[in-house]
């Protein structure tokens, strides 16, 4: 089964360089080897639902750890 995970890292800070916390997220998702969209109001993952829900841990932690205050996330499955 295939998932799509969209999730936004807060606080923003407006224009220029996307804060730590979204920055970092990214690359964990990058590094796992997940097809996704980096955007300035969220991020849009998908992959193997296991494999998904495996780097959504991550993300979340690293995210959290460089001070987001907030993670919105949304599922979403294709068969």
């Amino acid at each position: 089964m295939r998932v799509v995970a969209e999730f936004t890292t807060e606080p923003f800070y407006g224009e220029g360089e996307p804060p730590d916390h979204a920055r970092l997220a990214w690359q964990v998702v990058q590094e796992a080897g997940l097809k996704g969209d980096f955007g300035p109001l969220g991020t849009e993952i998908e992959g193997d639902r296991d494999a998904v829900l495996d780097v959504l841990r991550t993300v979340m932690a690293v995210a959290l750890n460089a001070g987001a205050t907030r993670i919105t996330l949304q599922l979403h499955t294709e068969l």
